[in-house]
């Protein structure tokens, strides 16, 4: 009977639980995702805890906080993925999981490495942290090496007659899709939607994140508001950035040799030594130059 009973109480209590976890999850409203992309897979598989995250601890970010996180998320080109809440949110949830990885190995190792469990938890953490600056720098370097080509068939159309914005329509239209060719099918669009055109390109520049582009918009908007030709201009500019990015080439090529010196050091040079040495050791063993007995023992094992 007592049994029963407990076992009743706990069938309760497991009930109740599960009762109030449906409820949490419950209370939060089904978000309209029609006209946004797809978040990235870790965000995905996550994304009810995020949800439910953002909704009941929303109030508790800054207006700054949240105003450097939809910075970094535009540089990054997933603005229209997630929001700087559910980024946040993502960044506890990916804590807690890698701290709940990490304790599955150390109630194997045992509690001595409860330590290794914190720094897992607050790698955790910063983990999408390093995705969003990796994803920044790849955005960043596809911007950097297609500019130039923009550059010139904008400059085609510019002394074909056209105006700038039938300039970059054409460099939209006569080029595979790219970050660089979704920032000015932006500009455009906030062109088209109502906004000056320097208004749109200044938003494009800070968006990227990246000083050529802000030096080839700012050099747009001084030649509109002067009156000046844009075609020397944009020819000018996009012989100046395929010299940059021949410097950074040049600079990366030249910083090889001493980035390959660390694992040359560390890992090829001894590997190299040890067969080295052990081809000389056999060799002397078998001549009789080396006769320590250790070592003797150690070449004939398992001898006769």
């Amino acid at each position: 009977m007592t049994l029963f009973v407990v076992s009743l109480a706990f069938g309760g209590f497991i009930a109740l639980l599960v009762w109030q976890i449906y409820r949490v999850f419950n209370e939060v409203p089904n978000e309209d995702r029609q006209f946004l992309d797809r978040p990235a897979l870790g965000f995905r598989l996550t994304w009810p805890l995020i949800l439910l995250l953002e909704h009941h601890f929303d109030h508790l970010y800054g207006e700054q906080q949240i105003h450097v996180v939809l910075l970094r998320l535009k540089r990054a080109g997933v603005e229209y993925s997630i929001s700087p809440q559910q980024f946040i949110a993502g960044k506890i949830v990916s804590a807690v999981f890698f701290a709940l990885f990490s304790l599955v190995f150390v109630s194997v190792l045992g509690r001595e490495y409860a330590l290794i469990a914190v720094l897992v938890s607050v790698g955790g953490y910063y983990y999408p942290e390093l995705w969003l600056r990796e994803l920044s720098d790849v955005r960043r370097g596809s911007i950097l090496r297609t500019l130039p080509f923009y550059l010139d068939i904008i400059t085609l159309s510019v002394e074909a007659g056209s105006n700038l914005t039938g300039g970059l329509t054409q460099a939209v239209q006569k080029s595979t899709d790219s970050p660089l060719r979704r920032e000015f099918s932006r500009v455009l669009r906030d062109i088209r939607a109502g906004k000056t055109r320097a208004d749109s390109l200044r938003e494009m520049a800070e968006r990227t994140g990246s000083q050529p582009v802000s030096n080839v918009v700012t050099g747009l908007i001084q030649a509109e508001r002067t009156g000046s030709s844009l075609g020397p201009l944009l020819r000018a500019q996009a012989e100046q950035l395929r010299s940059e990015r021949f410097q950074r080439a040049e600079k990366k090529a030249m910083e090889a040799p001493v980035k390959l010196l660390g694992p040359l050091v560390m890992f090829i040079f001894p590997t190299t030594f040890f067969v080295l040495g052990f081809l000389v050791t056999s060799k002397g063993l078998q001549e009789g130059i080396i006769s320590w007995a250790p070592l003797v023992w150690a070449y004939t094992w398992p001898g006769k």
